[in-house]
């Protein structure tokens, strides 16, 4: 049987020890420190014994021990048994803390441990291939503002032919409407208005990470949301009404990681349910896949407009880096959001935003947006028909992701990257903080990313989903 790959040892003991001139604790740690940090030894690199280098340095084992420990705590090293002392890779500090358990793949393999994956089906982000070209709408967006000239720093934030485009297809008659900088900016400032540091939010579980770190960072209390195949289950609300929630925060489409989309049956349940018993509930949609959904745009707002507020993105389907979420509700929400804005970043750039009005109205633009969705459905239905030939049960869903149960995410994860495939965990999508039971284990696919190889992408994930 083959044995596990093993660390490399960086340094050898003695190259190490020479560069040791004080053999205290501290003196090994500050050393090993500076060693680390100025690349002579790298993440993943393992270092010498305990025992080899208290020998090479003549100092009692324990000393050396106390050095290990001290740099284990400030996240330099980590401790794996039989495995040794290792090096680990550098924190990823600006990462709220479920982004950085999504990025890590769960477990932040040490680099040098394991190969980089050749298909990485963990980020969740559309295929770079299928959106459209920013080019011409670019040059366009140029040449009709040449100075990206703002008549007003009090100019409406929301340009007002835009503003037309968004009224055409929004689902329900909003009293106001602006943008903000991407749909999390825009549940965030919601959030901001309409609930106080303490108050409970109700929100999907399964539910997106970041989602629940905002809450986290606002000092909300999360009130877990059960899904079935319509969405929300209406129970699930009425328990969470009754717990006294602030606000909800709901998927309608291509709900992120499900990829299940609300019914217009059920949001007529829902909807019910809040005009009865949540009178002062305010609604937040995400509907962050857009354009690129092939379920109707449903929303709460049809029957309660006054309550709703509409966030639909434009990432998935015309590019994350336009950075563009249009924002649309009840004018005693959105009026002073934006008049909160004014104070921060003021509104979105004009020039964007005039390159999102072409790629609204351009043919090429909305063909391209046309094809990624339909590619997008052929993908998650291929991708799940390859893997119930080999007897593996998924569901296919909405948008670009797969939610797929697993007996153990852990080892799922480990037999997926060993094949060259990364994967993303499913406990950072818990909103719940109690222990989940059996059953519960789940990878998110993001399949939207497969352009081919579903029978070998499926085999591999059937080998990892054995338990």
């Amino acid at each position: 049987m083959p044995q596990p790959q093993q660390p490399e040892q960086g340094l050898d003991t003695a190259a190490l020890a020479a560069q040791v001139t004080d053999p205290s604790p501290r003196g090994i740690a500050a050393t090993l420190a500076r060693v680390v940090r100025s690349g002579e030894l790298r993440p993943g690199d393992r270092l010498p014994t305990v025992r080899d280098l208290a020998a090479a340095l003549g100092v009692s084992p324990a000393t050396v021990s106390g050095a290990f420990q001290a740099l284990s705590a400030v996240g330099l090293v980590t401790s794996r048994g039989r495995g040794g002392t290792v090096v680990l890779p550098e924190p990823r500090g600006w990462l709220p803390p479920r982004y950085r358990s999504m990025a890590d793949g769960g477990h932040a393999p040490a680099r040098g441990t394991a190969p980089l994956p050749r298909l990485d089906l963990s980020g969740g982000t559309p295929d770079p291939e299928l959106l459209p070209r920013l080019g011409p709408a670019l040059r366009r967006a140029a040449e009709s503002n040449p100075a990206a000239d703002t008549g007003s720093y009090l100019d409406t934030p929301l340009l007002p032919e835009l503003e037309a485009l968004f009224r055409e297809t929004w689902p329900f008659l909003p009293q106001r409407m602006t943008v903000v900088d991407g749909a999390l900016d825009a549940i965030e400032r919601t959030l901001e208005q309409v609930a106080g540091f303490g108050d409970r939010v109700a929100v999907e579980d399964p539910g997106f990470p970041p989602v629940l770190d905002v809450l986290d960072q606002l000092g909300l209390e999360r009130v877990p949301l059960a899904l079935d195949q319509h969405g929300v289950r209406p129970a699930s609300l009425a328990a969470a009404l009754e717990r006294g929630v602030r606000a909800v925060v709901l998927q309608p489409r291509a709900q992120n990681p499900t990829g299940r989309s609300l019914t217009s049956t059920r949001a007529r349940e829902l909807a019910r349910l809040l005009r009865a018993e949540g009178p002062d509930v305010v609604v937040v949609e995400d509907d962050h896949s857009g354009l690129i959904a092939s379920a109707r745009d449903v929303s709460l707002g049809s029957y309660l407009p006054d309550r709703v507020v509409h966030v639909r993105s434009f990432s998935k389907s015309h590019g994350p880096d336009l950075r563009i979420a249009a924002v649309g509700g009840p004018a005693t929400v959105l009026d002073p959001l934006v008049a909160r804005r004014m104070l921060g970043p003021g509104w979105t750039s004009r020039l964007l935003q005039r390159v999102l009005a072409d790629l609204l109205t351009d043919s090429d633009a909305i063909a391209a947006v046309e094809h990624a969705r339909r590619l997008y459905f052929a993908r998650q239905r291929g991708f799940v028909a390859a893997l119930e030939r080999r007897g593996v049960l998924a569901r296919a869903g909405d948008g670009v992701n797969l939610w797929l149960a697993v007996p153990d995410e852990d080892t799922a994860l480990v037999r997926l990257e060993a094949a060259g495939i990364r994967a993303a965990p499913g406990a950072p999508f818990r909103a719940g903080r109690e222990a989940r039971g059996e059953g519960s284990a789940h990878l998110r696919l993001t399949v939207g990313m497969l352009r081919e190889d579903f029978d070998a992408v499926a085999e591999a994930v059937a080998v990892a989903t054995r338990p």
